[in-house]
């Protein structure tokens, strides 16, 4: 596509994200960026190993913007042995579809050695962030932040409560393993006995960085050496910061040497002020506590979502989700432990630390001087209904609310099981395992070259027999491999119910946070068992659900989602842990399918599959369908 159609394409995207305002008081800025996405040699937990990084750096770049605001990414791919592709976590990308970063959906995966350029609009205000979405690359470093500023047109009603301190850096929140990612996948893929689970992390990273078998606290025997018997307090110890060969070259410094990869991460606060506090997961397996020693938050943001302000001494966040929170600097001046713990499942990973430090906002930041008393402990890990409450707290602001339409048109029922399938592990939706093709939809619908691109003869289960035990492990745990996709008509209301199940052990079941790409939607409601429509459909929050991108859904649990299909595309649905997603735990939306025509989709966005092949013969968008009738509910 000719750059000054591409620019036309994301000048109307920017106007439908700014047709809820009354008129853009100037002209969108462009903000723009290059990136080399390469391997990097990086000690992000003092300890050297081979990430994927960005401009030779991990974690990659933050990109700032403001609401209705264009931003351009260049992407180099200076990797020799595999493809990648980046989304945009929260972006709703309405018009541009194929800026969504999801190999063989919305795009095709970017070969060594080309470029492609990501042009999107950020459409409206909040925290975000952007990662891998190619193999398991997320959990090999490749993600960043990503924040939009509100704008004159689009308000953030809690602006003014913290005008007197600002904002603080982000506080972007991982999981890391010390076993590649390929090693990773290779045991998820293994059969029968072959099989390996990964595991638990070694290390909780706090903006890229924490500490492997060191704690910057006091290693209690009561606390953090139950986690990890070999757990130590880390050594100030300046001689290793002169190693020529551990320190210097392999940068295994420990977290207190000048330039460490691994030192400690300190939010600099002036006594009295209130600041904001965004907090984002993109942690592989991980659901992570933060809790602030003798310091409250007050929530206010979920997925860049205005919610009903309440005040917590700590907060959950689950792979996929974000929040802002309102921290005021009440307490004496000195340094406080931030405490990052597991939760949900039997934690082997001792917790991250952080530091919150009180100095003079008239002077450069105090030297490092670490908090006293021990760090705050995070709840128990298998308080699910601490977790619970967290949760069910969550509304939307009062203000600003929008609620659902009053009725969906079409209902989805989602099982989420753990299944075998030829000996292999697989994760299942109603008995399915998601596989994807060559040919990413997007452009098999736009070429007409569905038919023959992936199994379009049907869509997949959208519901599972009435007496399907969830309490209990599957009865016959073989599922099938499929890549139909759901075919939703335009502007149609949809309801979806995710069902967690138990696995294949008894009295199991586990947390599962489900992301919703190029939509928000409103969470209805949740629930223990299995969902009856007869008993809970009359008891869901149609008045003030919460608007979010991500939602969990409880073990042995269900939750209600409401969406509008007002997004010309194809988006992935899944499950947000990465080895699950890798195991096929997802489904594909495909939206309007009669509008895809209309899409100047990219060429090079494209160029793979059946596309690929057929390049010989010009292509041109499919012939417009009639418009497709509501689907039965």
């Amino acid at each position: 596509m000719a750059a000054a159609v591409q620019l036309l394409v994301v000048a109307a995207a920017a106007a439908m994200a700014a047709a809820c305002c009354a008129g853009m008081a100037a002209a969108a800025a462009t903000v723009e960026v290059t990136w080399d996405v390469e391997y990097v040699l990086w000690a992000p937990d003092c300890q050297q190993r081979v990430m994927i990084g960005i401009n030779g750096r991990f974690p990659g770049p933050n990109i700032t913007a403001r609401a209705g605001d264009v931003i351009s990414v260049t992407m180099n791919n200076k990797m020799h042995t595999e493809g990648v592709v980046i989304h945009w976590h929260g972006i709703r990308q309405f018009g541009t579809p194929w800026a969504d970063g999801t190999a063989s959906i919305s795009q095709c995966a970017v070969n060594p050695g080309e470029t492609f350029v990501y042009k999107f609009v950020a459409d409206k205000p909040g925290t975000y962030f952007y990662h891998g979405h190619f193999g398991m690359q997320r959990a090999a470093g490749l993600y960043g932040s990503l924040i939009v500023l509100d704008s004159p047109e689009q308000p953030e009603p809690f602006r003014h409560q913290y005008d007197d301190g600002g904002e603080l850096p982000m506080m972007l929140l991982s999981d890391w393993w010390h076993q590649n990612v390929y090693a990773q996948a290779a045991g998820l893929d293994g059969k029968d006995r072959h099989f390996e689970w990964i595991g638990e992390p070694q290390t909780i990273l706090i903006n890229g960085r924490g500490q492997f078998e060191c704690t910057l606290g006091p290693a209690r025997k009561s606390f953090e050496k139950l986690l990890n018997e070999n757990v130590e307090t880390c050594v100030d110890d300046q001689k290793m910061c002169s190693d020529q060969e551990k320190c210097l070259r392999r940068s295994e410094c420990g977290p207190y040497c000048p330039r460490s990869q691994c030192a400690p991460v300190v939010f600099n606060v002036e006594q009295g002020k209130t600041y904001r506090l965004r907090i984002a997961s993109t942690t592989s397996l991980s659901l992570l506590n933060v809790k602030i020693q003798g310091h409250k938050m007050t929530v206010v943001e979920a997925d860049g979502n205005h919610v009903e302000p309440f005040v917590v001494d700590d907060i959950d966040i689950y792979s996929g989700e974000s929040y802002s929170v309102l921290l005021k600097a009440d307490q004496k001046p000195a340094s406080y432990w931030i405490s990052v713990g597991v939760r949900g499942r039997h934690p082997k990973t001792v917790p991250a630390l952080a530091i919150l430090s009180y100095g003079n906002g008239n002077a450069a930041p105090p030297p490092l001087q670490l908090p006293a008393g021990e760090p705050p402990v995070t709840p128990a890990w298998n308080d699910t209904q601490r977790s619970k409450a967290f949760t069910y707290s969550i509304r939307a602001r009062k203000d600003t609310n929008r609620p659902p339409p009053a009725a969906a048109d079409r209902q989805i029922f989602l099982l989420n099981t753990q299944n075998l399938m030829d000996g292999r592990y697989r994760w299942s939706i109603n008995n399915v395992s998601l596989t994807l093709p060559a040919t990413p939809y997007l452009g098999a619908f736009h070429h007409g070259l569905q038919d023959s691109a992936f199994d379009a003869s049907g869509e997949p289960p959208a519901a599972f027999p009435e007496d399907y035990d969830v309490m209990r492990p599957p009865a016959n745990n073989a599922t099938t491999a499929s890549d139909r996709v759901f075919r939703l008509r335009h502007g149609g209301v949809v309801d979806v119910v995710l069902q967690n199940a138990n696995m294949l052990r008894e009295e199991v079941s586990e947390t599962h946070p489900w992301h919703l790409h190029g939509h928000d939607f409103w969470v209805l409601g949740y629930g223990d068992g299995r969902y009856d429509p007869a008993a809970h459909a009359a008891g869901l929050n149609a008045a003030d659900p919460p608007l979010r991108n991500t939602a969990v859904v409880f073990p042995h649990g269900w939750t209600a989602l409401r969406f509008v299909a007002n997004n010309t595309g194809a988006w992935a649905f899944h499950c947000h842990i990465e080895p699950h997603l890798h195991m096929g735990m997802g489904v594909v939306f495909v939206e309007g399918e009669d509008r895809m025509h209309e899409l100047d989709v990219p060429k090079d966005a494209m160029a793979c599959g059946l596309v690929a092949r057929t390049a010989a013969t010009p292509l041109t968008p499919a012939t417009p369908l009639p418009p497709s009738p509501a689907p039965a509910p």
